[in-house]
């Protein structure tokens, strides 16, 4: 009785659940959209692939939510999830041939129908859709009870086989620039996807290269701490001025539309680290970051724009003064809130960020900031006469505004200072017991973290050449929290990944801009599910959320 108790529960339950939103991304479009791109060419398209991720994840959930004692439980339980995922498309189906649903849901069109059976009829389409979920929801069981090495090679390769197929658009013709690349992308590509045999030597070499770094990746770095030190300095030049190369040349290789959304996924990682110190280091809830961007660039247009008439700095002559506002403007916000904790800073945070908007928007501050009409003929950035004008200019600005502050989040992150702030964000009342000054160190990370926000605002109104009010708006600081929350809270590596992640891919995915919000929520509502810790964590994050479960030991032999 427990036992069916527990299929009913984990197995049923989700898949009823996950079934309504295949039903309803189906409904809504996505999948007849998704469906006109392949990933591989001519065998399965994006909307096959969302359909079947859907599928996975159902029975993913259900088998995580069952008890590992019998192994065939969690295996049951993801089957049966599957089977009523699969059930609920058949179901829609067979509605869809003997009523016209298009009178209500206008996407419910006879093309829909067709992707959803794989061009079958109505009869063996609804068969093959209960085969492929309980297909679908058994592999996800056999995923979960696997070993956390398979999980991880299959994980990456056949995730970087849909991503390679997802951006065909971005990487082909950066393949075709140069010679040998261009016979990868000859290999790899079809007219619409990649072809059979590129995708699966694509697995197959990713798994490869997974495999070996999971089995050889401790003993590579035990050998490599085991070096002489100037060997060491070798191999680590050797890396980061390849990588130096590569950041230089990156403009230039992507061509002007990847550029100018490397300058908003720059700008965003530029928001993220400042943002970082005071969420990630201090454990300070920050809702109205937006408003020291909005003061950085609202300050930048009062001291450069002639549109306002007051002053004629250059940029570079405005940069201290915008960094120096930020600063005072996080010390004045963080005065006041110094004795608020958790939600409660929160409002009071948000309440700061509608406040410079409002003001910005009024009467009273028009004649200076031009109300809702903004600010204008805001000037370029320039190095030695040369504007910087085009993304591909700007790109070079943001990339050196990033390495300083993620230079300097780094060594603050070990300092004195970065130790009280972590201190301060695991227990205020021990923190201050242990002598640490709660005054000083919040209002720090407040400053800290509005100064490198100010930064990023006087960046992004030199880029534009104008500022408006409804630029600053609180889903910029929403964004911006999902963004280190994505990447890994306290992980200056985890702020660039979830920047590319969360800003990045939907810039490139603007064909399908009307689902773009919805991709973007089921991806944080999956992330905190699976990964609740982040892309690239934080070591303590890490074991704060996986402290109980068993480490995998990689067994080496023995050095000679």
């Amino acid at each position: 009785m427990k036992v069916v108790f527990g299929l009913w529960k984990n197995g049923v339950k989700v898949g009823l659940i996950v079934g309504a939103v295949g039903i309803l991304l189906a409904l809504i479009g996505m999948v007849e959209a998704f469906g006109q791109r392949s990933v591989i060419s001519e065998i399965i398209s994006m909307g096959h692939t969302l359909l079947l991720l859907v599928a996975l994840f159902g029975g993913y959930l259900a088998a995580r939510r069952t008890t590992r004692t019998e192994s065939a439980y969690p295996i049951l339980t993801s089957l049966l999830s599957g089977l009523f995922v699969g059930g609920a498309l058949s179901l829609l189906v067979l509605l869809g041939s003997v009523v016209n649903l298009r009178k209500i849901f206008i996407n419910a069109s006879p093309l829909l129908y067709r992707l959803l059976t794989f061009d079958l009829e109505p009869g063996g389409g609804t068969i093959f859709l209960l085969l492929f979920g309980a297909l679908s929801g058994l592999l996800a069981g056999l995923y979960y009870l696997s070993s956390p090495l398979v999980r991880r090679v299959l994980g990456t390769s056949l995730g970087c086989m849909v991503l390679t197929g997802v951006l065909q658009d971005l990487l082909r013709p950066t393949f075709a620039l140069w010679g040998p690349l261009a016979i990868i992308n000859d290999w790899l590509y079809a007219a619409n996807g990649l072809t059979l045999w590129g995708a699966a030597s694509l697995v197959i070499v990713t798994a490869l290269v997974t495999y070996f770094w999971a089995k050889r990746g401790g003993a590579l770095r035990t050998a490599f701490g085991q070096m002489s030190s100037g060997k060491q300095r070798a191999f680590r030049l050797t890396g980061w001025s390849l990588v130096a190369l590569l950041l230089i040349l990156l403009p230039h290789i992507l061509g002007l539309f990847l550029s100018e959304v490397l300058t908003i996924v720059g700008l965003y990682v530029l928001l993220g680290l400042g943002l970082n110190i005071v969420v990630g280091y201090a454990g300070l809830l920050d809702l109205g970051y937006v408003a020291f961007f909005a003061i950085g660039s609202y300050t930048m247009a009062l001291l450069t724009s002639p549109e306002l008439g007051f002053f004629h700095f250059s940029f570079w002559g405005a940069l201290p003064f915008v960094i120096f506002m930020g600063v005072i403007s996080g010390v004045l916000l963080g005065i006041p809130v110094l004795k608020m904790r958790g939600d409660y800073l929160a409002i009071a945070t948000l309440g700061f960020g509608e406040i410079i908007r409002i003001l910005v928007l009024s009467d009273f501050l028009r004649p200076w900031l031009g109300g809702a009409q903004g600010a204008g003929k805001i000037p370029k950035a320039s190095i030695a006469g040369m504007e910087l004008a085009t993304p591909q200019q700007i790109y070079y600005l943001i990339l050196a505004g990033c390495l300083l502050v993620g230079f300097i989040s780094w060594r603050l992150r070990e300092s004195r200072l970065g130790r009280a702030w972590m201190a301060v964000r695991e227990d205020e009342d021990v923190a201050q017991a242990m002598g640490i000054n709660l005054v000083a160190t919040k209002l720090m990370a407040f400053a800290t973290g509005a100064g490198f926000s100010a930064l990023s605002g006087a960046i992004f109104a030199s880029k534009l050449g104008s500022v408006y009010p409804h630029s600053f708006n609180v889903m910029i600081s929403i964004n911006i929290i999902c963004v280190i929350i994505v990447g890994g809270m306290g992980s200056i590596p985890g702020v660039i990944l979830g920047a590319i992640a969360l800003v990045g891919l939907p810039e490139l995915l603007r064909e399908f801009a009307e689902y773009r919000l919805l991709v973007y929520g089921a991806a944080l509502v999956a992330m905190m599910l699976l990964r609740p810790e982040g892309l690239w964590p934080e070591a303590i994050r890490r074991r704060e959320l996986h402290g109980e479960e068993p480490e995998e030991v990689e067994t080496q032999p023995p050095p000679a």
